[in-house]
């Protein structure tokens, strides 16, 4: 069901009950002085109830339909948009991967490596598109993945960047039931924050404690008082760090939805962040 026309079944429903409710304390009130007998309260009640009830779907349908109407039509056109993007830079990516076997000389092989490179950052984009319109929607699939997947693709994609920190990664065998691409990103957050607020060779350890997964960094502890508002939309403990403090609300946000406690714990010698997982964990 799309996610705006439940909001507005379940917003009205209440706006129905309140109705009711103020039908039944009039209707209360006028037996009450005219000195109606019950029959008559309970004829009364039901009379009043299926009125509203039938003027509220009466004035409320036309002026929804159109706008659930909007959001389907709006839904099916970016769908639509979407899977027309993605053939051709499918066709671009497979061709390149024919070209790359009969080229020869370097220039053009760089040329075609460019190629590569821009139809791989297109997909991804789509890819990231249409998860953020399923999601919009309220339709992610969830499935069963390893969760050491997960965390090899972080460490792979911050190769580039964690310098001198050491990661250790002794996560094994671990598979959970979610939203995979969510909780991709929720680890890229992570790691990111692990790295970026680090210090000079420093380490992160990553690792399962009782379906707690566990993500240590060394560096500046966290300061105690921050750590009821360090998931707040925007907030940035150092303002010298890049980014826009949008990471950890992000973290939340998924977490409160898939039902993953989170926590961060400052430590002697940096901090530890925890997911308990013991609800998806497989």
């Amino acid at each position: 069901m799309n996610i705006k026309r439940k909001n507005f079944i379940i917003s009205n429903s209440i706006l129905v009950a309140f109705i009711v409710i103020m039908i039944l304390l009039a209707n209360y009130y006028l037996v009450a002085m005219i000195g109606f007998n019950e029959d008559t309260f309970i004829v009364i009640t039901l009379v009043l109830i299926i009125f509203a009830v039938v003027l509220n779907y009466f004035l409320s349908k036309p002026l929804f339909d159109p706008l659930f109407e909007s959001d389907t039509n709006l839904e099916k056109a970016i769908k639509e948009t979407l899977h027309e993007l993605n053939i051709p830079a499918s066709t671009i990516q497979s061709n390149a991967q024919m070209l790359e076997k009969n080229l020869k000389d370097e220039k053009d092989i760089r040329r075609l490596n460019r190629i590569k490179l821009a139809t791989n950052e297109l997909l991804k984009l789509y890819d990231q598109m249409e998860y953020e319109i399923k999601k919009e929607i309220g339709r992610i699939d969830k499935f069963e993945f390893l969760l050491d997947d997960i965390i090899g693709n972080s460490i792979d994609k911050f190769e580039d960047i964690k310098g001198s920190i050491t990661i250790e990664n002794d996560i094994k065998n671990v598979s959970i039931n979610s939203d995979k691409n969510g909780f991709q990103k929720v680890f890229d957050n992570l790691l990111s924050n692990a790295i970026k607020y680090n210090c000079e060779n420093g380490i992160i350890k990553i690792n399962m404690q009782n379906n707690f997964l566990c993500i240590f960094n060394t560096g500046n502890i966290i300061d105690t008082k921050n750590l009821f508002i360090v998931f707040d939309q925007y907030f940035q403990e150092d303002s010298n760090k890049t980014g826009f403090g949008l990471g950890l609300n992000i973290v939340k946000e998924f977490c409160d939805k898939n039902q993953i406690d989170i926590k961060i714990e400052p430590k002697e010698n940096g901090t530890q962040i925890k997911l308990n997982l013991s609800k998806i964990i497989s």
